[in-house]
């Protein structure tokens, strides 16, 4: 012992005598040039160990360490104890080897957001029309021929007066810098929650190691090289490692490799373990070896220049160093020339359960595609038709105001364009289109993104508190049209607390948990050894955290409840798997989907074999031969005592929703030795010990939540691996089914039959008979899962297409989560597989919750139309006003300054405000809207109208005969440069005060009368409304020249209000009109129809872009960027996605090398498809509905 002890010594204190460098070999990074250190194994070494494959690798490991122990010894670990978790320890492994994370992409700083804001066109139109103007009014025309010029320079009257021409210049450009701050600081705050949001998703990420002989649970992040990791079914592996000990272990290794098949791992064949992977089944301990930067998922991330910018990614692309890394080279290229092709080669599963291939990598690949989510597709639709008309509006302002001024100048006063007048006219003209452009500015509804964006962003926050994990922004949306839920049992609806409270032993019934004296020590000591032995080393009973509290159940939770059962009967199962560790269990069939049982073989004393099985009753019963009577000698167990024993035992316990689990054993001779691989021949005979009823009481809050789903239109239904008798009865419990209704309960096999034709293929047509009355689908396997859901989304038979919401857990519903519109993953019980594939991860597995999300996916939808029906009526108003006034007087009654002061309160102010409103009870009292259902009701057609109505009346009645009613100078055809009137500024301020008090009416959208209800439970919308209404009395008062404002007295000021007020009064005038009374009134934002989703696909083609440019050019930039806005908000949501986690690392590898090719432009087809989508969606003449006709 001392010997190798001081060899040891030896051996270290030989690496002290290397000059710093020499040894490491200039190991992958900086930190790794001196990875001796006191480690005999350099980072180099390792990296270059981890990219060798089976038989390479082995002979590797023999050659340099002797055998996997011997590195473990190297690496100063122990393949039983795992490290000491001393921290100075673990703080020099991360210094020498690197820590396990991938250092993010930085964020965007606040400049290069105020640099993105400014690309917005509208507001570069603005900027060049103000600078125009600004270098004009600086120009004074030489003043004895000023007569010549007409009456275009009568506007200067006094000195004073034209030196202030710059004004409105100067203004309009800060009120464009107001806009741009405004909208960089709401995207920087969007981008810092998500950040917060994924560090929290990374936080929840734990994985098992062992320190100092002890199982503990530590964030993914703080795992280090040496450390001794529990891979289990399911698990993503967060760092590459050799596996130590494995029983049956199979990993998913598409993510890196791009083969489907599962690859078998044996310690004695293929120990190499890649970070990235999946655990597809099996379990196993491994030693970590390369973590962070220098794990294969790290490598490619590095060379992705994932770490750095793309740019620098870009270059490295061309000359990548490593041969290992030369086929994603290869698919690089080939991402350049055919967008898409990497995707399906990094997923060829099916279920594509590669993981996170985003949205728009899946619209080009075969990837199960999610649609646009249903709200995008509206707004789009909307904002385009709204967009194309302001553009319309404002080009007929400019052109009618420039002919006036023509026909007026030139021809009825006749006056010679003369060289010196020029800058006068010109001064006009760019007045003229400061107007127009101004028209467009408020035309266009830029808050609409925002709005959306703010609606969603505030939601996620909030849901946190909910329990409710948002991974991708759109699913908050969804949930709120879901229709249907299709629910796990387990854990969701249930507990998850297993205990066993039936058994029947010995010939016997216990409906309570017997005495140990009632059972045959033999058959006693059996049941205690087939237990311990046969489940996972990981599953324990731990003493309770409060005194009196239930005890803590860890682990597989069915295996708790055996456990506890265990424990219930004065037995102990420790020291039997103290005196059989698990190295020595000779082979292990672990459970999983398909073989529903998990059998353990030892070996016995005498050189004998035994073989532990334990599983669902009805499929292990026919398995046995024999059964172990009141004495504990095994008799014969025929198929007819079978039957028997399923009417008398199973039934009755499932019938009580109890779960029912067989416990069985063999003996097997060790001569000759069976053939493990043959699990058929292995897994028969056997002899039942006992079967066991387990109890998952239903959690208390589910029949309720489950109430209100159906309340709210939505279907529940419950899928479960389950018997069906026991799937009912809690199901019944639940109220998912209530006696006397039209249901269909059906078995997977069952289901399986009736949707099948002859062929075996699946027929939609079948499935339609079939979903509309099924609520429990039992005994199902996960594709029967996934079938139904697809069955359910694709079905046409319902006017609506459904909305599907899935929960699940296990790796196998990876497929079924992806398929869903929603899927949630369970964060305490779930598996990392399971929370990559979903879109919302559930914090703490309650079906309770679900119903939360939906509560706050309805309220998104009814923020979003809030706005809507606020932020119209001002465009509309807004828009008209500008409009008439410019065709009638010559001069837009509301000047660009204020406009853009309008806009900043419409768009900006009034989305924060709207968008913020918290959800009510009172949503889930409605019916789900549904996927083609109008965006604007009915109902806020007519508030719409009805307000807008109100509003020109007063205003027109303002402009044309305000100057009577007040008795002050009349405002309207005022020369170029004069001051602001008190006329213009009474209607600039009614304008305003108007749309403050309609603030108030637009917070009810389904005419409600009270629409005050719940205003103090939003403290955000309040404070604005008082702050707009504060600084529209410093503009007004204190404003001057460059709002254009006259201060007002206190009579004046009464008076708006007045009008204003008028608002809230008119507003109950319209709610009692019935709204079936105006058959005029159209919907409109229609939901994309089927036809037009189509169209967008096909935007991969190149002649598709090129016609998308030439629509782009023809100046729908305006309201395009707006919605670029939306798209570049759901890119920045998935690039966290990808930078920040190293998770899901390496299977977000391919949409890592499509950003890489997009990112540098942003006009990816993602884009491009909606200007395909346009082109299909712009409404038809005479059809002003907007509505596409086929």
């Amino acid at each position: 012992m001392s010997t190798t002890a001081t060899m040891g010594e030896m051996a270290n204190s030989a690496v002290e005598f290397y000059p710093k460098g020499t040894r490491g070999g200039g190991g992958g990074r900086a930190d790794g040039t001196h990875a001796g250190g006191d480690f005999v194994v350099t980072v180099k070494e390792l990296r270059e160990l981890m990219e060798l494959r089976g038989t390479d690798a082995l002979q590797k490991i023999q050659d340099s360490y002797g055998d996997t122990e011997g590195l473990c010894q190297r690496l100063q670990s122990s393949t039983t104890d795992g490290l000491s978790g001393d921290p100075t320890d673990l703080e020099r492994r991360g210094q020498i080897y690197g820590q396990n994370f991938i250092p993010p992409k930085k964020p965007k700083t606040f400049m290069e957001l105020v640099w993105e804001a400014l690309q917005d066109v509208t507001l570069i139109i603005l900027e060049i029309a103000a600078i125009i103007s600004l270098g004009l009014s600086f120009y004074q025309p030489p003043g004895k021929e000023s007569e010549a010029c007409g009456n275009a320079s009568a506007g200067a009257e006094d000195e004073g007066e034209a030196e202030a021409g710059w004004i409105e210049g100067a203004a309009i450009l800060l009120s464009v810098v107001c806009v741009v701050l405004v909208t960089a600081f709401n995207d920087w705050s969007k981008e810092k929650q998500f950040r917060g949001l994924q560090s929290r998703i990374e936080q929840e990420q734990k994985f098992t190691v062992v320190r100092k002989g002890n199982v503990i649970q530590i964030p993914v992040a703080d795992m280090v090289v040496g450390d001794m990791a529990q891979v289990k079914y399911g698990d993503l592996l967060p760092a590459d490692g050799i596996l130590v000990q494995g029983n049956d272990l199979k990993i998913d290794e598409s993510s890196l490799t791009g083969e489907s098949d599962h690859v078998r791992k044996s310690v004695d064949k293929d120990p190499m373990l890649l970070s990235g992977t999946h655990v597809m089944e099996g379990s196993g301990r491994m030693l970590v070896t390369a973590v962070g930067v220098n794990s294969q998922t790290g490598i490619i991330f590095t060379l992705l220049g994932a770490g750095e910018m793309e740019e620098d990614g870009k270059e490295k692309k061309g000359k990548q160093p490593d041969g290992a890394v030369e086929n994603n080279q290869n698919k690089a290229k080939k991402q350049d020339k055919q967008d898409g092709g990497v995707a399906m080669e990094m997923q060829p599963l099916k279920s594509a359960e590669g993981g996170e291939v985003e949205d728009r990598e899946k619209k080009k690949t075969n990837v199960p595609k999610k649609e646009k989510s249903v709200l995008q597709g509206k707004l789009t639709k909307l904002a385009v038709q709204i967009g194309k008309a302001g553009l319309v509006m404002s080009a007929i302002t400019v052109i009618i105001l420039v002919l006036y001024f023509v026909i007026d100048t030139f021809v009825i006063e006749g006056h010679a364009w003369l060289a010196e007048c020029t800058p006068v006219y010109i001064q006009y003209f760019v007045k003229f289109f400061i107007i127009g452009v101004t028209v467009l500015v408020v035309a266009v509804p830029e808050g609409l993104p925002l709005a959306v964006t703010i609606s969603l962003a505030y939601s996620v926050k909030k849901m946190m508190k909910d329990n409710n994990l948002v991974r991708h922004l759109d699913a908050c949306e969804t949930m709120g049209n879901a229709t249907a839920i299709c629910s796990d049992k387990t854990g969701t609806l249930t507990t998850n607390r297993m205990t066993v409270v039936q058994t029947y032993v010995g010939d016997v019934h216990h409906r309570v948990i017997p005495d140990p004296g009632q059972i045959n020590p033999r058959t006693l000591d059996l049941l205690v050894n087939a237990i311990a032995i046969n489940s996972a080393y990981t599953s324990k009973i731990m003493p309770p955290d409060v005194e009196g509290g239930l005890a803590k159940q860890v682990g597989n939770k069915t295996e708790c409840g055996l456990l506890g059962f265990v424990l219930d009967l004065q037995q102990d199962y420790t020291p039997v798997r103290e005196q059989i560790p698990e190295e020595r269990l000779y082979k292990v069939y672990t459970f999983n989907s398909v073989r529903k049982s998990m059998s353990t073989v030892i070996k016995l004393p005498d050189g004998s074999f035994r073989l532990y099985s334990k599983g669902a009753s009805e499929i292990m019963l026919k398995k046995c031969s024999y059964i172990l009577d009141a004495n504990g000698e095994p008799r014969s167990f025929r198929p007819r005592d079978r039957d028997e024993m399923v009417k008398q035992v199973i039934e009755p316990m499932a019938c009580e929703g109890l779960r029912t689990i067989c416990i069985a054993f063999r003996d097997l001779p060790s001569n000759p030795e069976p053939d493990w691989e043959n699990e058929a021949e292995i897994v028969t005979e056997l002899t039942c010990i006992t079967v066991v009823g387990i109890e998952d009481p239903v959690r208390p809050e589910v029949p309720d939540a489950i109430r209100k789903c159906q309340r709210a239109g939505i279907t529940v239904r419950m899928v479960t691996g389950d018997n069906i008798n026991t799937a009912r009865a809690i199901a019944a419990k639940c109220g998912i089914i209530h006696p006397g209704d039209d249901f269909i309960c059906l078995e997977g096999k069952d289901f399986n039959r009736r949707i099948r034709n002859e062929k075996g293929e699946i027929e939609q047509e079948r499935i339609d008979k079939i979903w509309p009355k099924l609520r429990v689908l039992a005994r199902s396997s996960p594709t029967d899962k996934h079938t139904l859901v697809k069955g359910i989304i694709d079905s046409s038979i319902v006017e609506q297409r459904q909305v599907v919401a899935v929960t699940g857990d296990g790796t196998n519903d990876g497929p079924a989560l992806k398929k869903a519109d929603v899927g949630f993953a369970m964060g305490i019980a779930g598996t990392d597989v399971a929370k990559e594939a979903s879109d919302i991860i559930l914090t703490d597995d309650n079906f309770s919750s679900i119903v939360k999300a939906v509560m706050w996916g309805r309220n998104v939808y009814d923020s979003i139309s809030k706005f809507l029906q606020f932020q119209l009526t001002v465009n509309v108003v807004a828009v008209i006003v500008a409009f008439t006034g410019a065709c009638i007087t010559q001069d837009s009654p509301l000047k660009a300054v204020q406009m853009l002061w309008v806009n900043l309160i419409m768009d900006t102010f009034a989305s924060l405000a709207l968008a913020t409103e918290p959800p009510t009870e009172a949503l889930l009292l409605r019916k789900p809207y549904g996927r083609n259902n109008p965006l604007i009701s009915l109902t806020m057609m007519k508030n719409i109208l009805g307000h807008g109505v109100y509003q020109l009346v007063i205003i027109f009645t303002l402009l044309f005969i305000g100057e009577r009613m007040f008795n002050i100078d009349s405002g309207r055809n005022a020369p170029l440069h004069s001051p602001p009137s008190e006329h213009y500024t009474i209607i600039f301020n009614t304008f305003v005060l108007m749309q403050l008090f309609n603030e108030i009416n637009a917070r009810k959208i389904h005419g409600e009368r009270n629409v005050f209800d719940g205003i103090f439970s939003n403290p955000i919308f309040c404070s604005i409304v008082l702050g707009t209404f504060a600084v529209q009395i410093v503009i007004v008062q204190w404003g001057g020249k460059p709002f254009s404002c006259a201060p007002l007295n206190v009579e004046q000021w009464l008076w708006c209000l007045f009008v204003g007020v008028g608002e809230l009064l008119w507003g109950q005038v319209i709610a009692t009109v019935p709204t079936e009374r105006l058959p005029c009134l159209k919907e409109a934002g229609l939901g994309l129809e089927p036809g037009e989703e189509e169209g967008e696909e096909l935007a991969e083609d190149e002649e598709e872009i090129d016609c998308a440019e030439r629509e782009l050019r023809r100046g729908q930039i305006l309201w395009f960027r707006g919605l670029n806005r939306i798209q570049t908000q759901m890119e920045v949501v998935s690039t966290f996605k990808r930078s920040g986690s190293f998770q899901g690392a390496v299977r977000r590898r391919s949409s890592v090398l499509s950003q890489l090719h997009d990112v540098n432009t942003i006009s990816t087809p993602s884009h491009v498809a909606l200007s395909t989508a346009t082109a299909n969606t712009s409404p038809a003449p005479g059809n002003a509905s907007g509505e596409s006709i086929p």
